[in-house]
């Protein structure tokens, strides 16, 4: 089917063909009743006859006409590519026509966005298209119970956030009975602020936990001894300022605070662990920047959204080494049930697509990783927004001064000014500079309200500091009489990793050929420059260049990341196969008790072998391996814990199954289970150490 659409609708002179039939269906489709479009509807099996309704549809139940460009962004979402749409060219109802039709092929349609107002506002706003067509649609939101979700998921159309989807994927994989799953079978994923869903947040391990243990606060006397720790003396930072190593200086302060012989020694390994999670918390993670302490309670702030990251954690020692760090107390971790990536979520759908205001500059990644082709959607009306060039300074001091300025000089002539900023720190501390001039801060702590506060950022004289990513997927419009004064001007304080960021920051102004105007104030004391070493020259030659480097490692590190992985998500699947065959009866079991038995063991026993996993990924394992190759130890290890696991299950069934007889004891008691957030090992904790040879340095020591 997939080559088939290729070939019939791809390439500008089929595209514009299609567009053509479409328009001329839409023409005499706009003449009939609503019963003669509803039976059209009904009845539509061809994409561009489904396209013609859906769009006309959308006229009588929104008032809206769709624009050719629209047509264009969903004859590639039907395609299966990542179409690239710009801000204020209305992808929320070019999506409709592919949701549409994806929706009519049957299994259901997972509509992925990236916070619950979305999904909850872009379900309803086009809930009447899809029900004049006759499709159900419902949508996820964080607290449903499961009969909302699986009602919720037996639609034709369902808005979530990923991440829901994602959690109900990995709650499902413990249910003890079936009325207890939520989900269908996988079958088309449409995803909104793709770049966002597969690139930013791809990589974050979503994870459920279960069970308590209280266990020795070791974080918090390793604490007393590491916040003493000099750089140079005890430790060294590696040139990307990701990765620490203890000096021999350092190691001799730690063995000899907690009387080891040998820091490295296998036994020794919860300590080596524990300081390094403690010095990343001190040298790496920065107050305000990284994290936020709020109410006794440390919240993460997301690195490319500058925004609180609800209900993410990082791993559980250096979350721990955070909060012995602020003095708070320590959020109980439990034990690691079950976890996946969003890239591995994404990868169970037969069919995907997607659509960004940004994905042009990823398209590599796009194609590399997920196979899905960027097609860049020409705008309804041509861009006159005025990007200037890059304001360069020796110091952030200056920069900074150059800033204020610039917001000063630009509100006095009435034209709107958004700030886009990289940390929250970093707003608050422009903020407090412009106390006499009326402004909003926005740190993306509440998505509807702040939605609404971006959306008044194009009014008069109006002066928005935000996060970067604060209000995506809502418009700027411009209030009375902002067009003659030149329309939004939007000031950025930083250069991201990604051009991707940055140029998301730039097309919050101009939509719709609105006039608008772009400026970058940028400093060597950068994170960026400094992290990558790069001068006031090479800057003035080319910015870009510098950011088209670290988008290439950034992109090595993830292609080398998920082949350490792909092992790991294969035998996941593997063992929830055999896990749905004894939950559905289609495996012979001798009586409900062995069902139970069997279901809990296995959840039990994987539960155990990911704890093993991640011990040796972090583990003195790599220093044990030496000069052989890694992946390859890796990979071996790997297989033989699996064969051992598959063993286990096989023993352990049969032994509790006696246990549980003899005792009486209800396999259904299991606790309550959580759901969280991490990151994708925010310093190379173990990947890195591998890719860099820094191993290498604790070589000596065994």
């Amino acid at each position: 089917m997939r080559r088939f659409l290729e070939h019939l609708f791809s390439g500008p002179d089929r595209t514009g063909a299609s567009i053509q039939t479409i328009n001329r269906r839409r023409a005499e489709l706009a003449k009939c009743t609503d019963d003669e479009l509803k039976t059209a509807g009904r009845e539509a099996t061809e994409l561009l006859e489904v396209f013609a309704v859906t769009a006309v549809v959308a006229a009588r139940v929104l008032g809206l006409e769709m624009f050719d460009v629209q047509l264009q962004g969903a004859l590639a979402l039907a395609n299966g590519k990542i179409a690239e749409m710009q801000t204020g060219e209305g992808k929320t109802l070019a999506a409709v026509p592919a949701v549409a039709w994806y929706a009519k092929a049957g299994g259901g349609v997972h509509v992925m966005t990236v916070n619950d107002y979305l999904a909850r506002r872009d379900a309803q706003w086009m809930g009447g298209i899809y029900e004049f067509l006759g499709l159900s649609v419902g949508y996820i939101q964080q607290g449903m119970t499961v009969e909302e979700r699986r009602r919720a998921y037996a639609c034709d159309i369902t808005y979530s956030t990923a991440n829901e989807i994602g959690f109900d994927h990995l709650r499902d994989g413990l249910a003890l009975y079936p009325h207890q799953q939520v989900y269908r079978p996988f079958a088309a994923a449409v995803i909104d602020e793709a770049d966002s869903i597969l690139i930013d947040e791809a990589r974050i391990p979503l994870v459920i936990a279960g069970g308590q243990f209280s266990e020795e606060p070791l974080a918090y006397r390793v604490d007393r001894v590491t916040r003493l720790f000099r750089r140079y003396r005890h430790f060294t930072l590696d040139e990307y300022g990701r990765n620490i190593a203890l000096t021999d200086t350092g190691i001799r302060a730690v063995e000899t605070s907690f009387g080891c012989e040998n820091l490295f020694a296998e036994e020794n390994l919860p300590l080596l662990t524990a300081v390094q999670d403690s010095l990343h918390a001190h040298a790496l993670l920065r107050r305000d920047v990284d994290y936020l302490v709020k109410d006794g309670v440390i919240e993460s702030v997301d690195e490319f959204k500058g925004r609180i990251a609800q209900n993410r954690r990082w791993p559980a020692g250096l979350h721990t080494a955070i909060e012995a760090k602020e003095g708070v107390a320590l959020k109980t971790q439990g034990r690691v049930l079950g976890s996946i990536t969003l890239q591995n979520l994404v990868a169970m759908y037969p069919k995907v697509c997607g659509m960004t205001g940004t994905a042009a500059t990823q398209a590599d990644e796009f194609r590399i990783v997920y196979g899905l082709d960027v097609e860049v959607i020409p705008t309804n009306r041509p861009v006159i927004r005025v990007d200037s060039t890059d304001q360069l300074f020796d110091t952030k001091r200056e920069k900074e001064a150059a800033v204020i300025e610039e917001i000063r000089t630009v509100h006095q002539t009435g034209q709107p000014v958004l700030v886009g900023t990289r940390s929250v720190e970093e707003s608050e501390r422009l903020s407090a500079r412009l106390q006499d001039i009326a402004h909003q801060v926005l740190n993306a702590r509440h998505e509807e309200q702040e939605a609404h506060m971006i959306a008044l950022a194009g009014e008069l004289a109006a002066v928005t500091i935000s996060t970067n990513m604060a209000g995506r997927g809502t418009d700027i419009k411009l209030g009375a009489g902002v067009a003659e004064l030149g329309g939004l001007h939007v000031i950025g304080t930083n250069r991201h990793e990604s051009r991707r960021i940055d140029h998301q920051l730039r097309g919050r102004a101009g939509r719709q050929g609105d006039p608008g105007s772009s400026r970058f104030f940028i400093s060597i004391e950068d994170d960026l420059f400094v992290k990558y070493g790069s001068d006031m020259e090479r800057l003035e030659q080319d910015v870009e260049e510098v950011q088209r480097l670290v988008e290439g490692q950034n992109l090595d590190i993830r292609q080398f990341l998920h082949k350490y992985e792909s092992v790991i998500e294969g035998q996941r699947q593997e063992i929830q196969r055999r896990r749905q065959q004894i939950l559905t009866g289609a495996a012979p079991c001798a009586s409900e008790l062995e069902r139970l038995i069997s279901l809990a063991t296995i959840d039990d026993l994987w539960s155990e072998f990911l704890a093993t996993i991640t011990d040796l990924r972090e583990g003195v394992q790599w220093l044990s391996w030496g000069g052989r190759q890694p992946l390859y130890e890796y990979l071996n290890t790997v297989h033989s814990l699996y064969q051992q696991l598959e063993a286990r299950i096989g023993e352990e069934i049969p032994r509790r199954l006696a246990e549980a007889q003899e005792r009486g004891i209800d396999p259904t008691e299991r606790g309550a289970t959580w759901t969280y957030l991490t990151t994708d090992q925010p310093f190379g904790s173990w990947s890195e150490r591998v890719m860099r040879g820094l191993a290498t340095r604790y070589g000596g020591r065994s």
